[in-house]
């Protein structure tokens, strides 16, 4: 204990045994901490092991307490990988014992006046689903046409199986293959969507992790990039926006880590400033905003209050820009506490970890998304 805060220190392996002892130690040190108005910090620095019951434990004890959550320091980077794998919006990391004590300190004396929490229109969850729907809808009905037009095709239902069987064959999203038939140029010959493609190996991924990572597989390198960034940037969440074609070059939210459906919901498609991702697109650099409560531009903007409602006080934008020079999405992480946190190693970083991802893109539009446009083609000109 504290005057802080209530330390609770783990060691060794949480197998299923191990979370059966870490829940009932939860419930005595949070009922603890409540009674005196002060915040758990779990220090695990001496844990090694963390299995999926222990992190399923950690949820179901903490994911109410979002606005106040649990502090965990000292995690070694297998176990923090595991704990940012999955979204657990009721705890925090922090890489020491005594950075999360002084964030709680500064919470605790910190006379800066709240601004007023975001308010999504009070609009519950089913809605923010609904209207990433809609997004989605829009471009594959735009699809379904031209694939109605193009191959002579009965009905919208025969188009949509086109873009899902494109889309399962290649493991690419529905949306994405749907995206590339809109803004691809028309197939060249009618039997390949486009002759005489040079196909070149995948770029390498700047990775500070051993487990392998299927370069075919968006949603996979997508979450090991948002862990590597969460990882070296020492941040509390994270989110990569990619370019959409279709929407004129703006910012689409494609993954992300702690971050709840209302900041999702206002961040979902960006089309330019003030939020902090579109700076940094429109400005070709790293962009730091050290306190969102206190940027001119920000801290009565909807995208500014959404970050605050969730607890981030610090925003870091790194564009992912390809030796060419094109910016195909940005890269952004969050911290709870106010100021510039990354040193220069750590910025030197996630640039280089960034470019990599923007060369990767690249090359998987050129190569597994035009595979799977030349898939649909071949089926839809009855070559398949």
């Amino acid at each position: 204990m504290t005057e802080q805060a209530v330390v609770l220190r783990l060691s060794g392996r949480l197998d299923a045994d191990g979370a059966t002892v870490l829940g009932r130690e939860l419930d005595l040190r949070l009922r603890r901490a409540d009674e005196r108005g002060l915040q758990l910090v779990l220090d695990m620095s001496g844990v090694r092991h963390v299995s999926s019951t222990a992190v399923h434990t950690l949820d179901v004890h903490t994911r109410h307490r979002a606005a106040g959550p649990v502090l965990i320091t000292g995690a070694t980077p297998q176990v923090r990988r595991v704990l940012t794998t999955t979204p657990l919006p009721g705890i925090r990391l922090y890489p020491s014992l005594e950075g999360a004590l002084a964030t709680v300190g500064s919470v605790r004396t910190s006379r800066t006046p709240q601004p007023e929490p975001y308010q999504a229109e009070d609009t519950p969850g089913e809605v923010f689903g609904l209207r990433a729907k809609a997004r989605t809808s829009g471009i594959i009905g735009i699809a379904q046409g031209i694939l109605i037009a193009r191959y002579s095709l009965p009905a919208p239902a025969d188009a949509f199986t086109l873009l899902r069987a494109a889309s399962q064959r290649y493991n690419v999203p529905l949306r994405v293959v749907a995206s590339a038939v809109v803004t691809a140029p028309p197939p060249l010959s009618e039997k390949l969507w486009f002759p005489g493609r040079r196909r070149t190996p995948p770029p390498a991924l700047g990775l500070p992790q051993a487990d392998p990572v299927d370069l075919r597989d968006r949603r996979q390198v997508l979450r090991a990039v948002l862990y590597a960034v969460v990882t070296l940037g020492d941040a509390d969440a994270a989110e990569i926006h990619l370019t959409d074609r279709v929407q004129d070059e703006a910012l689409a939210l494609e993954a992300h880590h702690g971050l709840d459906a209302a900041y999702r919901d206002c961040l979902a498609l960006v089309a330019g400033p003030p939020a902090v991702c579109a700076r940094a697109q429109a400005e070709g650099r790293p962009v730091t905003v050290a306190d969102v409560a206190a940027d001119p531009e920000l801290a009565g903007h909807p995208v500014g209050r959404a970050a605050l409602a969730v607890g981030s006080r610090a925003l870091h934008s790194v564009p992912m820009t390809t030796d060419d020079g094109d910016c195909n999405g940005v890269i952004t992480l969050h911290r709870v506490e106010p100021g510039a946190w990354l040193h220069a190693g750590q910025g030197a970083d996630l640039e280089g970890l960034a470019h990599d991802l923007a060369a990767w893109r690249s090359w998987y539009r050129r190569t597994v998304v035009q595979d799977a446009l030349e898939y649909l083609h071949a089926q839809g000109s009855g070559d398949g």
